[in-house]
Parts: C-alpha cells; sequence; structure tokens
C-alpha cells in the first residue's frame, strides 16, 4: 500500500513537471511540448493558436468576411452609378484581406516562435493561402465591370514570384507586375496609393490594417489611432471596407511599444488588460 502510494505522488510530481499544450498527438507536437514548455503556457503563444483556431474553424469569422464584401460589393455599385472624370479603381490589401495566412501563424507557434521573415518567406514562396470568404467573387465582379484593381502590400519583392503565383491559381483577376505594389523601403502606403490616385479614382480601399487606409494609422500610439477613428469614421463601410483579423496588426506594435519577445508580451499582457 506505501508502495502504491509512494508510486502515485511520484507520478503527480512529474506530470505536475511536464505538464504542457499538446495540439496533435505527432512528432512535431511532441517536440514543441519538449523543447517549449515554458512558452507553452505563455498567453501569447496560446492566443496566437486561439485566434488561429477562430479565422480556421468559426462560421462567425466566414461570416464576417462575407458581410465585408458584401458591403463592398453595394458601394462598389453605387460607385459605378456615378460618372467620374477618372476610371475608378480599387485598392486592396493581400495578407488577411484577401488571402488567410493563419497556417503561417500555427506554423510558428508550434514551433514556440513568434513572426520571422525566414518563415514568412518560406510561407509566400509556397503559394497556398487560401482566399478569404466572398473576396474571389468580389474582385470578379469588379473586374467584369472594368475597375481597375491594385494589389498594395507590404510583402517584400523577395515575395513577388509566390504572391502573383498564389493569386493566379485561385484566379484573382488583373494579378499582374503592373498591379502589384510590393514593400521597397517603407511600409507606409501612402505614396503607393496616391500613385494609383494620380490616375484613378479610388473608390474602395479594403484591408484589415487600418495603415492600409491612411497614414495616420501607421502611427505606434494607441491614442492617436484611436483619435485617427474618430476623425475618419464617416469612411468604415463605405469608402474603407475593414476585414477582421485578429492575429496581427499595427495595434499590437502600439499596445507593446514595438515587436518584443514572447516573454516581453506575456508580462506586458498582464500588466495592461483589465480585469476584476
Amino acid at each position: 500500500m506505501q508502495a502504491t502510494k509512494s508510486l502515485l505522488i511520484a507520478l503527480g510530481l512529474t506530470l505536475a513537471t511536464t505538464s504542457c499544450i499538446v495540439v496533435n498527438s505527432n512528432d512535431r507536437s511532441t517536440r514543441y511540448a519538449e523543447s517549449n514548455k515554458k512558452q507553452a503556457m505563455s498567453p501569447t503563444l496560446g492566443g496566437k493558436l486561439f485566434t488561429s483556431a477562430w479565422i480556421q474553424r468559426s462560421a462567425e469569422y466566414q461570416a464576417l468576411c462575407e458581410q465585408s464584401y458584401a458591403l463592398a460589393t453595394l458601394r462598389l455599385d453605387e460607385a459605378l452609378s456615378r460618372k467620374g472624370a477618372k476610371p475608378l479603381a480599387i485598392v486592396t490589401d493581400i495578407d488577411e484581406t484577401v488571402l488567410d495566412n493563419s497556417p503561417n501563424s500555427v506554423h510558428q507557434a508550434l514551433r514556440g516562435e513568434d513572426y520571422t521573415d525566414k518563415s514568412w518567406d518560406e510561407w509566400c514562396d509556397r503559394a497556398e493561402a487560401i482566399p478569404l470568404a466572398g473576396a474571389l467573387q468580389f474582385f470578379r465582379y469588379a473586374d467584369s465591370k472594368g475597375v481597375k484593381i491594385f494589389y498594395i502590400s507590404n510583402r517584400t519583392e523577395r515575395n513577388r514570384q509566390g504572391t502573383l503565383q498564389n493569386l493566379r491559381s485561385y484566379g484573382f483577376p488583373q494579378a499582374t507586375d503592373e498591379q502589384l505594389m510590393l514593400r521597397t523601403t517603407t511600409s507606409d502606403k501612402t505614396e503607393r496609393r496616391q500613385r494609383v490616385a494620380s490616375g484613378h479614382e479610388i473608390v474602395l480601399l479594403l484591408g484589415d490594417n487600418l495603415g492600409d487606409f491612411e497614414h495616420v494609422f501607421d502611427s505606434s500610439s494607441e491614442s492617436e489611432r484611436a483619435e485617427g477613428v474618430r476623425a475618419w469614421s464617416h469612411e468604415f463601410g463605405k469608402r474603407f471596407i475593414v476585414l477582421p483579423n485578429p492575429n496581427y496588426g499595427t495595434w499590437e506594435k502600439a499596445m507593446n511599444g514595438g515587436y518584443p519577445s514572447l516573454e516581453v508580451k506575456d508580462s506586458k499582457l498582464r500588466s495592461i488588460l483589465k480585469t476584476y
């Protein structure tokens, strides 16, 4: 009896010191559990898995995407009914606006890592990101109406080939070198939007990050970004169509004062989030 009791105590201590989150019973999850015990309990890391689960599995996320593109279609029809001096154009972001990159977030989380350029470049090269619900139908409709589509993305020139391959593989219209405008020296999209506006009337802008719409939202100040929302409130749902993205964005940089390590993010979240 004493031996059995001792064995149970020892087993309990072993489980307490090795407890972790196991996502799937496979080699990857085993390696993740063994090599990232500390990070496995991080709310930041666990949060990325949870938000990716919502993106990949929830009907609500699909419905929000469909809703965004239904509204975009309505606003486009209104613009088409008006006569303008310039040809009409749509400016759209790509990542988490047109294509779903949550598999890369999951891949990094299972490795106990945050975003890295190396992993991102490898993911873009795979050209496997699937379209968001409603996206393909909307852009095909815009194309059928003779509207120019400009894909303004902060992917880099390193990602050009994979990005075009990904868009074309699903049949996104006007996926050309000329209309794919990638980041070169700055992530600020203002100059690229101005180039489009010089020859077109931009009737719609679509994005998941508010910097996709106006420069003020590139700020790393939460208060400045909040003020920007108030200043531009008349455009949301009209010329600005926002897609949901809980995984990443400038909001995270503004909240954390940059892009710190997972450990610092964990501590920061604990100190700033409201609770009771």
